[in-house]
């Protein structure tokens, strides 16, 4: 069949929730991507910042083919190697005390969230408690998970949310100070915003809200599913910071493309609130996922990851900082390692259709930011590559 008849065929069958782009992808090598008729693309996506590794990574692969020929999953009644293995890279990364293994970024949230929650019931048993949330967030799509997401527009539709939710603004303590009440349980952000349009968190706004949280018993969330895994440079971003979360979350890198993700926490939330009962899942943590995690870990080790994502961060950001200088329509650019953004004063939409026809992969982050989220193993010359697509692009506006 024809790359048409297949699109034509999905739209058929599959539910419109996504205005995808006309491509079918077929598989991947390294860098790039190739569709069903044989075309390659640069990508500097990586399944929206999931494909740290790039594609077929041998070591990667070759460790779920092996699990898969043990055993891919058994429920959490019982006890899997693979999942005590990737809980302890986790906390060796982290500092932090226990996991819980989810299905995606999404169930993390929601687990992150109920564990505050009880943490605060626990404390005086009434459930009216709030939780502070950032304007322009994005935590996910399932209920609990929009309901602190910062994007009316994503809510509206879906109400009544969970209750006695805030929003501040982010990078503005005093609009945190603002949402404060005897009430407040935790506070949420992501450490570098992704979906609202690439905004780190100022260090000393991040250092007052752990202050803030310390003085108060409030639990401080961070929401890493995006920025994590050693997308910017640091193998979790609030490492950059030297603030530590009461609670972290975590997806996308962390298995590489194997659905999974988790919520990650210290003593102090471990020892006081979720119990046996509370919270539960069927393939979180399972022995496919978890073995993909263990297998991340180590080829992050293997490739020296971070510090590739420094030095190609580094490149990145300064070719990117060119090419803003370079184009009228370009406002301003910002991020971390390799999660950085160009925002546009013209929507990107064809900019993007234009990149994939020229083959480059890019994404948005909003309507007028353009995002690069690429595999953490790039180079510099395949930022160089990136760069000459995009610069024939913007040439074309």
């Amino acid at each position: 069949m024809k790359m048409n008849e297949y699109i034509d065929e999905a739209e058929q069958v599959l539910l419109h929730t996504y205005n995808r782009y006309q491509i079918v992808l077929d598989h991947g090598e390294g860098v790039h991507l190739y569709d069903i008729e044989g075309k390659s693309y640069l990508d500097f996506c990586a399944g929206i910042a999931v494909f740290a590794l790039g594609y077929s990574n041998d070591n990667y692969k070759n460790a779920v083919k092996n699990q898969i020929d043990k055993v891919i999953h058994t429920s959490n009644y019982y006890y899997n190697v693979p999942a005590i293995e990737a809980a302890k890279a986790i906390l060796g990364s982290s500092g932090l005390d226990r996991v819980f293994f989810t299905n995606s970024g999404a169930e993390a949230i929601e687990g992150a969230v109920k564990a505050a929650r009880k943490y605060a019931y626990l404390k005086d048993q009434t459930t009216d408690h709030e939780i502070i949330a950032m304007e322009h967030s994005f935590h996910g799509r399932t209920m609990g998970a929009l309901s602190v997401t910062g994007n009316p527009a994503y809510r509206e539709a879906f109400k009544p949310m969970i209750g006695n939710i805030r929003f501040a603004t982010m990078n503005d303590i005093d609009s945190v100070k603002a949402q404060l009440s005897d009430k407040t349980c935790a506070i949420i952000l992501e450490t570098v915003q992704g979906e609202g349009g690439i905004y780190p968190a100022e260090e000393a706004f991040l250092k007052e809200i752990r202050a803030i949280c310390d003085e108060k018993d409030i639990l401080l969330i961070l929401d890493e599913i995006q920025c994590g895994m050693g997308r910017t440079g640091s193998m979790f971003a609030w490492l950059r910071y030297g603030v530590k979360p009461d609670i972290m979350t975590l997806a996308k890198g962390l298995t590489c493309g194997i659905p999974g993700g988790a919520f990650v926490v210290n003593k102090k939330v471990a020892d006081n609130s979720l119990k046996a009962g509370d919270h539960g899942t069927t393939y979180g943590g399972n022995p496919l996922s978890a073995s993909a995690t263990v297998a991340v870990f180590k080829e992050y080790e293997r490739l020296n990851i971070i510090e590739n994502v420094k030095t190609v961060g580094d490149y990145l950001y300064k070719k990117l900082d060119e090419l803003a200088d370079k184009y009228d329509i370009i406002k301003a650019h910002r991020g971390i390692g390799l999660m950085q953004g160009l925002e546009f004063s013209v929507p990107v939409a064809d900019i993007i259709k234009n990149c994939i026809e020229s083959g480059l992969i890019l994404i948005n982050a909003g309507s007028s930011i353009l995002r690069f989220v690429p595999p953490l193993i790039i180079t510099k010359d395949d930022v160089d590559e990136m760069i000459g697509i995009l610069t024939g692009c913007l040439d074309k506006q």
